[in-house]
């Protein structure tokens, strides 16, 4: 087995940012690639105009590329926050604005997995408040994937980089899918392992691949340190991701790493063209 064994998409909210968002998907058609991910485009914005969401439909029709993931909206990402469903008040509000908004441009390409940032600790604010709203939130978002007959991801991020989001561990994110299975009664929440974050939090990845993989709805790579390429750090990504389809996952593996000082078009050496 190897890298080539595996079916990957492209993140384009980390990959290819150099380029205008309408042209993302092109590019990684152009390099060899036939799906695609994203983080919410429309930042400030969770129920953009219907031109722009057009648009970016448009391209990823034209670019003959799949769009195989979608974040909810999650506030300013990249930049200080970490999702909004789990944040009283307006940020929540966004969230479940964008909840409709989000499925049914999901639904129009396609797309079988929504990713659903839970957001992070505030100030002055009870954690269990926060959770308890997390829930009700993530509960209506696994709805609305049902509707489509999408999954909902629920991702452990890591406490160095995001040291105000509770789920920082494989575990703690795991038990939120539960709790949201337990709630609706769909059985469509996942989590999603990022091998990157994990590794960032000291997590055991072989044994975590052992005990979640059955659970896991979507895998995401980077190495480490850095968030670079596969080859760039020290994870033996190769070998995990092995692991993974020994363990029976079958499902993609999103390439959200950064391409470094050049151009993302030339971040995939590592991969034989034949296999993106």
């Amino acid at each position: 087995m190897g890298f080539a064994d595996q079916r990957y998409n492209v993140n384009l909210s980390i990959l290819f940012t150099e380029l205008p968002l309408l042209e993302r998907p092109a590019a990684a058609a152009a390099a060899g690639f036939g799906a695609v991910e994203l983080w919410w485009p429309w930042v400030e914005s969770p129920t953009p105009a219907r031109s722009e969401l057009d648009a970016l439909r448009g391209a990823i029709e034209d670019a003959g590329v799949r769009l195989t993931g979608l974040n909810f909206y999650a506030g300013r990402l990249p930049g200080p926050d970490r999702g909004a469903l789990s944040v009283p008040g307006e940020e929540s509000e966004r969230f479940r604005a964008n909840i409709d908004v989000a499925a049914a441009f999901a639904e129009s390409l396609g797309c079988g997995a929504l990713n659903a940032l839970y957001g992070n600790r505030i100030d002055g604010v009870d954690p269990a408040e926060q959770d308890a709203l997390a829930l009700e939130n993530l509960a209506l978002a696994a709805r609305a994937a049902d509707r489509i007959g999408a999954v909902l991801l629920v991702e452990a991020l890591n406490r160095i980089e995001s040291p105000r989001y509770p789920l920082v561990s494989a575990p703690a994110a795991v038990d939120v899918v539960d709790q949201v299975n337990a709630a609706t009664g769909l059985d469509n929440a996942r989590f999603l392992m990022d091998l990157y974050h994990l590794a960032m939090n000291g997590e055991d990845l072989p044994r975590v691949i052992e005990r979640f993989a059955a659970r896991t709805g979507h895998v995401q790579i980077a190495d480490r340190p850095g968030r670079g390429a596969p080859g760039t750090g020290s994870l033996p990504l190769e070998d995990l991701l092995d692991r993974l389809r020994e363990a029976g996952y079958a499902g993609w593996v999103g390439l959200e790493y950064k391409p470094g000082d050049r151009p993302s078009a030339e971040a995939f050496d590592w991969l034989p063209r034949e296999a993106r």
